[in-house]
């Protein structure tokens, strides 16, 4: 009886999505120049488990070099939907752009300087003179290199040299070469340079870390006239964030397949579904509500979004203060959250992986 209601589990999980008569095509913003495991799970999840078709959508990702773009993106209306960090949106909400971020994917901040695991450098106060190398010049690692050493008593702009390194193994061929002291990036692309064989290590971050990360930005004219697609690609998002959650081994083969990109070359199997889910294991807790103080998948923290545009503002990031219901919204929420998110991870966690 056990094993049929497993097989059962299974199979619901499984099952097509109920058949929609049209989808409508969607494209969705990233906020990196590929898609890494750590972006590209929960929509893969989403892809291969019919959620997105269920919510009558046939989802595009269009990879941008870092949240500036994607801020930029939404507001001249190149795409609906991105997934940005909100600094540059409180930068562009004064000069015009009016969007706001109405899912939070990323609950906790998963930015922070680190350095080689052998490196003297032991605080951001101890980076004057030395270089900082981020993934893109329009990524959310700039600012936030430049928000910690402006805590640290540094200028940003005399003290520290921010430079491009790229990311996954280009970034960790600069350490490893020492074209660039420390990095400002995230918990993914540090697990992917720890992959590529270079150790790192935050420094102090505990004046960021319950910040929030990422989330889905839109226009404020796609609220109002396109609420019901919005609505699905955040619920089929957050189903495929369980889903990461409560098996990250299948996620990571989900992800080679609908995005077969991603696969390494020149690895076995065994040792490439390893290391990627390192990759996502270094995610999943940013993915988490508790830490947050939130109860809702998506659900925006008005104190902590406050607490970080005051941060901003504090250490000259960002020269006006936003105030909060400028930048985030929790009028879709409570729709999105139409959801059985304990069973989800139930048969999640019973799914086996079939191509």
């Amino acid at each position: 009886m056990r094993k049929l209601a497993l097989v059962s589990a299974v199979l619901l999980l499984c099952a097509p999505a109920a058949a929609v008569a049209q989808t409508t095509k969607l494209r969705v913003a990233i906020c990196a120049r590929t898609i890494s495991m750590g972006v590209g799970s929960p929509f893969a999840v989403a892809t291969k488990m019919g959620w997105f078709r269920q919510e009558g959508l046939d989802i595009e990702i269009v990879p941008l070099p870092g949240s500036t773009d994607c801020v930029k993106a939404v507001g001249t209306g190149e795409v609906p939907i991105a997934l940005p960090s909100v600094e540059p949106l409180a930068n562009g909400r004064p000069q015009g752009v009016k969007a706001k971020i109405y899912y939070t994917a990323y609950q906790t901040n998963a930015y922070g300087i680190a350095v080689p695991a052998d490196s003297p450098i032991q605080s951001p106060g101890e980076l004057r003179g030395k270089s900082i190398g981020v993934t893109s010049l329009a990524s959310a690692g700039v600012v936030v290199a430049r928000a910690q050493v402006a805590a640290a008593g540094l200028d940003p702009a005399r003290d520290v040299q921010i430079v491009v390194a790229g990311e996954g193994a280009q970034t960790a061929a600069m350490v490893r070469n020492k074209q660039v002291d420390a990095l400002s990036q995230f918990d993914t692309q540090y697990a992917m340079v720890e992959n590529a064989g270079v150790k790192m290590r935050y420094l102090d971050r505990r004046d960021i870390e319950k910040f929030p990360g990422n989330g889905f930005l839109a226009s404020e004219e796609t609220l109002r006239t396109r609420r019901k697609e919005l609505v699905g690609v955040a619920r089929a998002y957050a189903k495929g964030t369980i889903f990461t959650i409560a098996n990250p081994e299948a996620a990571v083969r989900i992800v080679y397949e609908v995005f077969p990109q991603t696969r390494p070359t020149g690895k076995d199997e065994a040792t490439a579904v390893r290391e990627d889910m390192r990759v996502l294991e270094a995610r999943m807790p940013h993915y988490k509500l508790e830490p947050a103080g939130v109860k809702r998948w998506g659900e925006s923290s008005e104190a902590n979004y406050a607490a970080y545009v005051d941060f901003l503002v504090k250490w000259g990031v960002i020269t006006r203060k936003v105030p909060t219901g400028d930048l985030i919204t929790n009028e879709l929420i409570d729709e999105i959250n139409r959801m059985d998110p304990a069973r989800i991870a139930a048969e999640a966690a019973a799914y086996r992986y079939r191509p």
